[in-house]
């Protein structure tokens, strides 16, 4: 009989649930779609997450997979959602306000008073954030002026993990990975910061009790058990933020860069380092608490597939959505030489302008002619992503002292071929492609494992768990692509002063 944990992992386009086994293979999944929607009576662009709904969608998702598995095999279940989100709640767990998405509008304007009232480096040097208009703390801040009833009548504040865990066993709990998403902690100490705190007139008793990834946070509750299919009195053991679970399941070495590539790309390192300096605030660094103590995630934030699926609408919209758009689209591009044909694209998102600066500024095209064939354009895509992500390297390394040998890649972009050999020849560094795309899964069922008594250490989980990958070495075409990215960064250069 294989153990087995559930990971319930909520996203911000699916919810899903995943069993994973302690050889690190994925038995099981079923997701349902998952959207913000608008708050009932609030003002246009209000946006919030109908907790309820995600809930009864990862319940349905958990009685899919749990009905094809032996129910003596599942050891624990955790859950890992997205960051930056959380709701007031009440003793007997109701919310006191719904859980204001971070694609919500409302604290933009507040995010600007705040730039122009402290100073962000300070702020920074505290919590490893930067100042931006979905952090937690102004949330807070905002329910604070507008709905303090909404605070005043609540026991505590959870983020969206705690949340979803307390339907689980009825508990209340916080971890440190989703925590360092708020801007309120201090990161170096890796608890809370007062002094953040004091900016929504709360302070540290205003948050439960500090759950490290791994710890039981309780047992299953019998009404959670009919809702999900899970066995009874199983622990629920405590994961957090998606992007610090990522990090773990790649299986990446202290040596390499993590790329975890989907919509957006995250791109980060593992660093026994806490170094909040001027050229990482410069550069527009976030850095989050790694999902084991002593440890950080430098990472840099950068559009992505996002690029990919604005030219699939554009340029390939007779061919329905969904996987063969994109074999259709990468056959084309492998047709083109490296260069495109001269085409070249500059993501939304240049790295050399900082991801504060570069918010609302536009992307481009360069070098369209009358001949310009559709799978030049998609190839420009691919080759301006993956220099950007060189450029994002360069600005990691600078900031962090980090010189990776290679990159670990993961998330629904690790399944482009194409994409990721031209990565590794712009980047002139080997990437490793996991087999296994569910790597937030992977990571977060190894903590659930430790949660378990499966397991005695992270270290141990990851030697059980043995990930199958595919290596891309740069190839001969290296050296055409650094005459490439002088034209790119050319080009880049000039934009960004537009």
């Amino acid at each position: 009989m294989r153990d087995l944990a559930i990971v319930l992992d909520c996203g911000a386009t699916n919810a899903s649930a995943v069993a994973v086994s302690s050889a690190g293979e994925i038995v099981a999944a079923a997701s349902r779609p998952n959207a913000p929607v608008a708050q009932p009576g609030g003002e246009p662009g209000w946006l919030v997450w109908g907790l309820d709904e995600i809930w009864a969608k990862l319940a349905d998702a958990c009685r899919q997979v749990c009905s094809s598995l032996a129910a003596d095999s599942v050891r624990a279940v955790a859950v890992t959602t997205f960051g930056a989100d959380g709701a007031p709640v009440r003793r007997d767990g109701a919310l006191s306000y719904p859980v204001i998405s971070w694609q919500c509008s409302r604290t933009a304007a507040l995010a600007e008073e705040v730039r122009s009232s402290f100073d962000p480096f300070e702020i920074y040097r505290e919590t490893g954030y930067q100042i931006i208009s979905f952090n937690t703390l102004l949330r807070l801040m905002w329910l604070r002026e507008h709905a303090p009833d909404a605070l005043d009548e609540a026991h505590c504040w959870m983020m969206t993990p705690g949340l979803l865990s307390h339907r689980l066993c009825g508990e209340f709990s916080i971890d440190p990975t989703i925590a360092s998403t708020t801007m309120a902690v201090d990161s170096a100490r890796r608890t809370w910061s007062d002094k953040m705190l004091a900016m929504a007139a709360l302070d540290s008793s205003f948050f439960p009790r500090w759950a490290e990834p791994g710890s039981v946070i309780g047992a299953l509750l019998d009404g959670a058990t009919e809702q999900t299919g899970l066995p009874a009195r199983i622990p629920v053991v405590a994961a957090g933020h998606d992007t610090q679970f990522a990090i773990i399941g790649s299986g990446a070495a202290q040596e390499q860069a993590i790329l975890s590539s989907g919509t957006w790309e995250i791109l980060t390192v593992r660093s026994d380092r806490y170094q909040p300096d001027q050229a990482g605030f410069d550069d527009g660094l976030l850095i989050e608490c790694d999902a084991a103590p002593g440890f950080w995630n430098p990472q840099m934030l950068m559009i992505a597939s996002g690029v990919l699926e604005w030219i699939r609408r554009h340029f390939y919209g007779e061919i329905p959505e969904g996987e063969s758009a994109h074999l259709r689209m990468i056959s084309d591009a492998q047709q083109i030489e490296p260069g495109s044909g001269g085409v070249t694209i500059i993501p939304s998102f240049v790295p050399d302008t900082g991801p504060l600066k570069r918010l609302g500024v536009p992307g481009s095209i360069h070098g369209l002619t009358l001949t310009t064939a559709r799978g030049q354009v998609y190839r420009a895509g691919l080759e301006g992503l993956s220099f950007q992500l060189r450029q994002a390297l360069e600005r990691l390394a600078r900031s962090t002292g980090a010189q990776p040998t290679g990159i670990r890649i993961v998330g629904g972009g690790s399944r482009n071929a194409l994409w990721n050999q031209i990565r590794a020849d712009a980047t002139g560094l080997p990437v490793t492609a996991l087999e296994q795309t569910e790597a937030t899964g992977l990571g977060a069922a190894m903590f659930a494992f430790i949660g378990a008594g499966l397991f005695r250490s992270l270290d141990e989980a990851k030697q059980a768990m043995r990930l199958k990958s595919r290596v891309f070495e740069p190839s001969a075409d290296s050296q055409r692509y650094e005459e490439i990215f002088a034209r790119y960064q050319s080009l880049a250069s000039a934009f960004g002063k537009l």
